[in-house]
Order: structure tokens, then sequence, then C-alpha cells
């Protein structure tokens, strides 16, 4: 008996030990490296030469960790772990203006009809110099978060507006942000619903407007997700469900732990699965809006129309910390009903690296028509005017196109929000505008070109070579004021939307989108068409 025991305690030991060999390996090192780095972390604090902030330290060293993942797997604090439910929410307190944050002040970019911000008087444009009695260049933190408070609070503002300083008191109240900020029928049976984010009304706010277009006379509806950066997963299938059939797979995830692996089908009967649906993306459309637009596009439900979208493909789970704190950390990749995975971007130490094309594989739809994974979703018809270069992706990061439309209104009289439109000689305006503010766009030849100026010099050959790099230049230089002329329809497009938003708020956009829009247009055009909508979607 004594030796049986033994041998079953030394086959329990031996097959518990085979079992977690891996997770021993695995504690050990990471046991090893916590070690190592909690001594380092206390001999730089007991002994480094000048005076440091442990906790500026560790959050250094926490985000430096974390950047060389991916750029979704960050380190929360309370704050940003509030800011992560308000956004998903959809209502906050605050003053209702989206803000952007220069060293000297925070910029009003855009501002919600009938808010405390409008209605305190506030405008597009405005730079917010002073919070109560703290001057924005003075703080060190997100002064942006200075604008938060209990409802009908009250908060005094120093602003200037074109040069001019004006004082503003505002109360500040709830705010209540709609999914759906707008929506209409157009030439008498298109219905246009805009969906700006996948909040957790999105679903039932696009049910009520298409409800609303219906008995208004909707027969075809176009879904606009231009500009969505997403949000809920579960609000992505529940707006898929509006229109794809009860049961039915919209995307799974995979991982490399199988409790995260999971499906995700339609849950309720749908509102409408026969009237023909257009959904327009472009490079801004990115997470949910690309499991709506895939799997509209799998299921062949409807027709893609845009661009291509901006290819996030990764799936994240917060994580409780200690002290209130979180981690938000990639847990899995999603994919669409094909078997698809629309992330466009690899990383590796740290850097991010587009998928080349012959990396794609090919997937089927649901009719046989080839889609392909590795660069966010590709519609079925491409419209150009919604590509942006990289010039002008440089352009809008620097703020250039929003700086000078508000300039253009400030310097012009008697503007007709009925009928403006950004001409040719506008546009000269703007190339003389960001000549003036020193703008240089760098493009990754004009580095590659300065590093091999760098290296020639270093090796001894730069004064043989000297002629020919700057005959090199010049020719760059043509081929960039060419991708400038090549641009002039999207700075129009894009200026044009500015001066509109400053001069009648959102609503002012809508109405050009839908009357001069070249991507409405061409999804009318499509859905009128019921054989050449068949068609695409690989029906005929």
């Amino acid at each position: 008996m004594k030796n049986l025991k033994l041998l079953l305690l030394t086959f329990v030991v031996a097959l518990t030990s085979y079992g977690f060999t891996s997770y021993k390996n695995d504690f050990f090192e990471i046991a090893k490296q916590i070690e190592i780095f909690t001594n380092l972390y206390k001999e730089v604090n007991m002994n480094y030469v000048d005076q440091v902030n442990p906790a500026e330290l560790m959050n250094t060293a926490i985000e430096a960790m974390l950047n060389d993942l991916d750029p979704y797997t960050v380190y929360w604090n309370e704050q940003e772990i509030q800011n992560a439910r308000i956004r998903n929410s959809g209502s906050y307190t605050g003053i209702g203006a989206e803000i952007s944050s220069t060293p000297e002040a925070i910029v009003i970019k855009n501002l919600i009809k009938g808010s405390p911000a409008d209605q305190s008087g506030l405008k597009i444009g405005d730079r917010i110099i002073k919070i109560g009695d703290i001057e924005v260049k003075n703080y060190n933190e997100d002064a942006g978060e200075l604008l938060k408070g209990s409802p009908n609070s009250e908060v005094i503002l120093q602003l200037k507006r074109n040069e001019t300083l004006k004082t503003i008191t505002l109360k500040r109240g709830v705010i209540k942000e709609k999914a759906v900020p707008h929506s209409e029928l157009l030439e008498g049976k298109t219905g246009y619903i805009v969906l700006s984010e996948f909040t957790r009304t999105a679903s039932s706010e696009v049910i009520e407007a298409l409800q609303d277009l219906k008995e208004k006379g909707a027969t075809q509806i176009i879904l606009d997700l231009r500009n969505n950066p997403g949000g809920l997963l579960s609000e992505a299938v529940n707006v898929s469900n509006i229109f794809i059939e009860k049961g039915t797979l919209i995307t799974f995830t995979k991982s490399a732990i199988e409790k995260y692996n999971s499906t995700y089908t339609t849950q309720k009967k749908a509102i409408d699965t026969e009237i023909p649906v257009a959904v327009l993306i472009n490079e801004n459309s990115a997470s949910a809006s690309e499991i709506v637009s895939g799997s509209i596009q799998d299921l062949d439900r409807g027709v893609i129309i845009g661009s291509r979208s901006y290819g996030k493909g990764l799936v994240q789970r917060p994580k409780k910390l200690n002290y209130g704190t979180q981690a938000k950390i990639t847990i899995s990749r999603y994919y669409t009903p094909s078997g698809r995975c629309i992330q466009a971007l690899d990383y590796r130490d740290g850097e991010s690296i587009r998928k080349d094309e012959s990396e794609y594989t090919e997937f089927k739809t649901r009719n046989g028509r080839s889609v392909y994974d590795g660069g966010g979703v590709n519609p079925d018809i491409e419209v150009n005017i919604e590509k942006e270069s990289k010039l002008i992706k440089a352009l809008k990061k620097e703020n250039l196109i929003f700086d000078f439309s508000i300039d253009y209104i400030n310097r012009t009289k008697e503007l007709n929000i009925e009928n403006f439109e950004t001409n040719g000689k506008i546009v000269e305006e703007f190339r003389d505008y960001i000549k003036k503010v020193g703008f240089k766009y760098e493009s990754d030849t004009d580095k590659k070109i300065d590093e091999l100026e760098k290296i020639a010099t270093s090796e001894e050959y730069f004064s043989s070579i000297e002629n020919s790099i700057k005959d090199l230049q010049k020719q760059l230089d043509e081929e960039k004021q060419k991708a400038f002329q090549k641009d002039t329809e999207i700075l129009k497009k894009l200026i044009t939307e500015n001066v509109l938003r400053k001069l009648g708020y959102d609503d002012a956009v809508y109405t050009y989108y839908t009357e001069e829009g070249e991507v409405i247009k061409e999804a009318i055009s499509v859905l009128n068409s019921t054989n050449n909508y068949r068609k695409i979607l690989g029906y005929e």
C-alpha cells in the first residue's frame, strides 16, 4: 500500500510539473525581472545626483514598456478610466465643446449647438488662455480637465478671439452627445443616417432614425460611418443586426489565450433585411465601424463606398490594477464573417509597419466576391476625394487648414453660408498662408535625402556628389508642388467644411455633404440603379 501511494504521488507530481512547466518558467522570469527592476528603481531614487519624482519615474517606465507593444495597450489612471466611461456612455458633465490643446491655449474646434459653451457665447476658433485663476501656459497637466466640473458650477474663462481679449462666465451642464447627430430624407426616397460613434445608444438611435425615415417614404438607406472612430463592440453587432437576420455571425475573435476566443452573432430580429443599403467609410473609420462595414460587405448585405478604412483589427480588455488604475490590454484580433482580419499594421520594436499588399490573403463573401485581409475594409466603390495624402495629413496635424479657415472668416465680410464653397482663389490664399507661417512638408523621401547627405559627409563623399543631391532635392520639390495641385479638390472640401462649421455648426456641414458631396451622390446613384446594386453585390 505504501508503494502504491508513493507511486500515485509521484505520478501526480510528475503530471503537475509537466502541466505547469511553462508557467513555472514564465513565473521565474517575471519574478527575476521584477526583482532586478525593483532594485534599480530603489537605487536610482536613493542615489541619483538630482532629486527625482518616484511617481513620474514609474509612469515613464510603464509607458516605455507599453510603447514597445501596440498603441492600444495603455495604462489608465483614475481620470482616464472616467474619461473612457464618459466616451462610451455618450453623456458627461462639461461645456459641450471639442477642444485641442497647445502650449499657450485651449482651442475651441467645434461646438454642440445649444450646449453651455454655445449659450455662453464661445465661438469656434476661440483660444482660451486662462481658466479661473490658472493660466493655460503655466499649467503642466491637461488643462482641458479644468473645464470639467459639477453641473451648474460656473467657471470664468479669458480668451482671445481674433487677437481681441474677452472674458466669459460659463455654467457647466450635463452634455448628451448623440450617436446619430443627423438624419434626413434625400430626393424623396433615400434615407441618410450619420453614425458618429458606437456608444451605448448607437443601435437604438439608428433604429429610431431608420423607422422615422421609412415612415417619411425612405425605400433605400445610406449609413455614413466616415470619421467614426469606433466604440463598443456589442453596439457594432447590434447596428449590423438592424439589417442582418437573427443568428448570423458578425465577427469572431482569436487570442493566444483560449478563454478570449469568442463569436458574436446577431441576437434579435432584424429591423429590415431587404432595404438596399450603402455604407460610407474613409480612412478615419475604425474598429467598430470596420466590424459593421466588414460584416455588411462579407454578407453581401450592402455596398461599401468611399476610401479604405483605418485598419484596426485588435480587441482590448481593461484589467484592474491597484489604487483605482487600469491597464487596457490588447487580448485578441477580430475577424469578419469571411474570416479576414482587417488589421493594417504590424508592431515591431515599438514601430508601426503597414502591411504590404503582397501579404494580403484572399477571402470570399457569401456570394463569392473576393475580399482581402490586412489593409482595412476596401470599399466596393472607391471615391478619390475621400483619400488623404501624407501632405493633407501633415496639414491637418498642424491644424493649418482649421487655422486658415478661421483666419479667412475673420478677415472676410458678408460670407453667405447658403452658397459658400471654396474656390481656386481661396486655395491660393491658403498656399500663401502656409508659406507665411513657415510650414514645410517633409516627405519620407526628404528624410532619406537628409540621411544620404549625412552618410556621404561622414564618408567624405559629399563634395563629389553634392550637385547630384541638390538636383535630386530640386526634382523632389517639383514633385511636391505637383502633389499640392493633385490635392486641390480635397483641400477645397476640407476648407469648406471648416468654414461652414464655424458659420452654422455641424448642421451646415451635413447640408453641404448631402447637396455637394461626391460620396453621397455616388451612393444615391448606386442605390437608384437596382441592376447595378445587385451586380456589385454578386447577385447577377
